[in-house]
């Protein structure tokens, strides 16, 4: 293969109206699919009415599909092609089919160039027939062309065993001919003949003789078919024994069946119902878990509201008031200092220290001592107030959150029962 012939074949190619475009790289490796279809297009563009098998799927297939296209350009075009060289699919094969493809491309330069010499008009006054009332005559044309092709071939491959028959003809014709030998040929020809008359003639007496015996068998057959149909209607007729005990169970199958039907229905629509009633109660339940975390969440909102609110309260009833006034007047407007006995001690101060002297006066030290005294006793009490709050709002929280309880300021004074004076 050379860059030349795979231009010249491309460019001739797209001369010829070929739809796909060619290019030099396609051919680089075997490709036998391109192959086949540009030999089949090029088929068609020559014998338009020619069949040719496209199926190229086997190796088979491929080999029977190169054998018709050669054998089709040998008979039509007179092109021999080398069928190695198509199966190969590659350069090779481009050099094949340029064949072709120069027959075609130099026809359609031939008509270019004669339709180039006469005019446009002429041509159309000329040649302007109609086909259709020809194609007939085309066809018969196209045929007798084939056929003289066919004829040809064969008279080609005759004369070819010319050189092999030459010799033998022309001892045949020197040879003298001999009265004796003719007549025993004859002879022999005769009875030949004789034998192949007396044959056909006993072919044909068995013909009558196999007819009758065809006849017989066919009417043999007829009575056997004729017996087994009697007999048929016979066994159609007759009742099996076992028939009435079959229907009977066949029919309490039936209603079993019936009855299995009913009951897996019913079961079905209760397995549903079944479903429904439980989604209904969890979705109940689930409801009422749901309003009962809510008022828990509520309850406990109510009562750390309630409780801040009491702290408050207690606060405020706690707060001593400070007055610029004298030690009596703060004496006079502050509880009687509580004093423990000689085994109690103060909840909530245990190791706490007092400060006072033995006389009966009042120092400004003793009364920022009972201040402080004081003041933690009011810490401690509001702490257990509280705490006891907490325990009632536990055990009853409708209780709690109405009235909550203040047990620390009554319990107090019983336990404080004398006073700082008595130092």
């Amino acid at each position: 293969m050379s860059f030349r012939d795979l231009r010249n074949f491309t460019e001739m190619m797209r001369a010829l109206g070929y739809p796909r475009l060619i290019s030099m790289e396609n051919f680089r490796v075997p490709n036998f699919p391109l192959v086949a279809e540009i030999l089949i297009w090029l088929v068609k563009r020559y014998e338009p009415q020619m069949d040719i098998p496209s199926d190229v799927d086997t190796e088979s297939d491929r080999v029977f599909f190169i054998k018709a296209v050669a054998q089709f350009m040998a008979t039509k075009a007179h092109i021999k092609l080398n069928l190695k060289r198509l199966y190969q699919a590659d350069g090779y094969a481009v050099k094949e089919m340029l064949k072709i493809t120069s027959v075609l491309y130099n026809a359609m330069k031939t008509k270019e160039s004669s339709a180039g010499d006469h005019n446009l008009d002429e041509n159309s006054s000329k040649f302007k027939f109609d086909l259709g009332s020809k194609i007939a005559d085309l066809k018969a044309a196209r045929q007798l062309g084939s056929e003289i092709t066919a004829k040809g071939a064969s008279l080609y491959d005759l004369l070819g065993h010319e050189e092999d028959l030459r010799e033998s003809r022309t001892a045949a014709i020197a040879r003298p001919l001999e009265i004796v030998e003719t007549e025993r040929a004859l002879r022999a020809a005769i009875k030949d003949a004789m034998e192949n008359v007396q044959k056909t003639k006993e072919q044909l007496n068995n013909v009558s003789s196999d007819e009758a015996s065809l006849e017989a068998k066919i009417e043999k057959k007829k009575q056997e078919l004729e017996r087994n149909q009697k007999r048929l209607q016979t066994l159609q007729s007759v009742r099996p024994a076992f028939m009435e005990e079959y229907e009977k169970i066949e029919e309490e199958l039936q209603k079993q069946y019936e009855t299995y039907v009913q009951k897996f229905r019913n079961l079905c629509f209760l397995e549903q119902q079944l479903e429904d009633y439980h989604r209904v109660e969890q979705e109940r339940f689930e409801e009422t878990e749901n309003s009962i975390r809510m008022m828990q969440n509520k309850l406990q909102e109510e009562d750390r509201r309630l409780m801040r609110s009491g702290v408050q309260e207690e606060d405020s009833d706690m707060d001593i008031p400070e007055d610029e006034g004298s030690d009596s007047d703060i004496e006079e407007g502050r509880p009687p200092k509580p004093f423990p006995a000689r085994h109690t001690q103060i909840i909530g101060r245990a190791g706490g220290r007092l400060i006072g002297n033995m006389q009966g006066g009042d120092s400004d030290e003793s009364e920022d001592s009972e201040i402080d005294v004081d003041e933690d006793d009011d810490d401690e009490e509001e702490e257990d107030e509280a705490n006891e709050d907490l325990d009632e709002d536990n055990d009853s929280l409708e209780g709690s959150a109405s009235n909550p309880s203040r047990p620390g300021r009554s319990l107090h004074p019983q336990i404080l029962e004398e006073s700082d004076n008595d130092f």
